[in-house]
């Protein structure tokens, strides 16, 4: 695994990472906070259709160290989540920015983008 913190995402002070695709907000969570974890073990995300609110919990991870809940970056619907994690929990720890990711969100407002910290302002928050 890797602490890279990749430079077109956007992050949340709570370890989740955002990427805009258009219209679509890919949410996972981040290096580091997967390297605190260690390996994750169980990922309990809400289905599709669910309504999420800016800084609220939106699931949970696991891991044989804490259960930690996961933050909903921006308001909207999740269009999408990761069903792979399901049979294969540890890839949200073993490749958090690539097949782990967790949801798939349909913004209610893009502004609230802008309120996410930048790739220098997250490794400044972890540092």
């Amino acid at each position: 695994m890797s602490d890279e913190t990749p430079e077109q995402l956007h992050y949340t002070q709570e370890h989740e990472w955002v990427r805009d695709d258009g219209e679509r907000l890919v949410v996972g969570i981040t290096a580091f906070a997967a390297s605190q974890l260690g390996e994750v073990v169980y990922v309990d995300l809400p289905a599709s259709g669910t309504s999420v609110e800016r800084n609220q919990p939106f699931g949970e991870v696991e891991s044989p160290k804490v259960v930690s809940d996961l933050f909903a970056p921006v308001s909207g619907t999740i269009v999408e989540r990761n069903e792979a994690l399901e049979d294969a929990p540890d890839l949200a720890s073993k490749d958090p920015y690539g097949e782990g990711w967790l949801i798939v969100i349909a913004p209610s407002d893009r502004s609230e983008i802008d309120g996410l910290l930048n790739a220098a302002a997250y490794r400044d928050h972890i540092s």
